[in-house]
């Protein structure tokens, strides 16, 4: 990999930026490399380091990689460069994966730990210190007693973000929401009945979050498995997270 390109991958991946890095491994211009990050939520702008040696062939690759960088699925193309063809791999660099869990409720001990086992960072966040404490959670990476819309705004919400809402508390579930929703998470799920949820779908619309980002929260949270207990919930809500990350519905 060519330094400039590999110092600017670098710097994505310190950042937790979700990145892709082009490179021609058969045909014209063998070798070459493209660098491409898309903008960010939070204002920095897209990056394009390197060159592929052909306009036709770097427009042709971004607009494949635009589609890679949403599925986070490497893969090599077959594209046309000038009079001939060029095998072209693009290898997607995700952010690394994490859950944050609004609500310190006894289905975020057991989701914190079935989470970490499979590699995610765990947040948790919740103003009511007498639930969020570090003899609870201190198995979490990171324990945050502050106001979700706050402590969110601060974690930063990327494309490999996964947020829970298991509070059952319209005061913390709405304001995490506001952040949530518009972010680019890859997945928000809120635990709750058809009652409670429809009591948080009014308070968003008065918020002014309705339709299609209202329409992105997965409620009842997790794949129906038939288990109550807060374990077998966790065990559900991760299972559905790793649907998610894999594309499936």
């Amino acid at each position: 990999m060519r330094t400039e390109i590999y110092s600017r991958l670098r710097d994505c991946l310190d950042a937790d930026r979700l990145a892709a890095v082009a490179t021609v491994v058969a045909g014209p211009g063998r070798g070459a490399q493209l660098l491409i990050a898309p903008a960010t939520a939070a204002g920095l702008p897209a990056i394009r380091e390197g060159g592929l040696g052909s306009e036709e062939l770097e427009r042709a690759v971004t607009e494949r990689t635009e589609e890679l960088l949403r599925s986070f699925r490497s893969r090599r193309l077959s594209l046309p460069a000038g009079d001939g063809e060029a095998d072209v791999f693009v290898e997607i660099h995700p952010p690394r994966p994490k859950v944050v869990i609004v609500g310190a409720v006894h289905v975020a001990a057991a989701l914190v730990t079935l989470a970490k086992t499979l590699g995610f960072r765990t947040i948790v966040v919740d103003p009511r210190t007498t639930f969020a404490t570090p003899e609870r959670f201190g198995h979490a990476d990171e324990l945050i007693t502050e106001w979700p819309d706050e402590a969110l705004r601060a974690i930063g919400l990327n494309e490999n973000t996964y947020v829970a809402l298991l509070s059952h508390d319209l005061k913390l579930d709405v304001p995490a929401l506001q952040v949530a929703l518009p972010s680019p998470a890859r997945y928000v799920g809120a635990l709750g009945s058809k009652k409670t949820h429809g009591k948080r779908l009014a308070a968003l619309a008065e918020a002014g979050i309705e339709g299609e980002l209202a329409r992105r929260i997965h409620n009842p949270i997790g794949l129906d498995l038939g288990g109550r207990r807060a374990e077998e919930i966790a065990v559900a809500i991760i299972a559905e997270m790793i649907a998610v990350l894999h594309g499936k519905s």
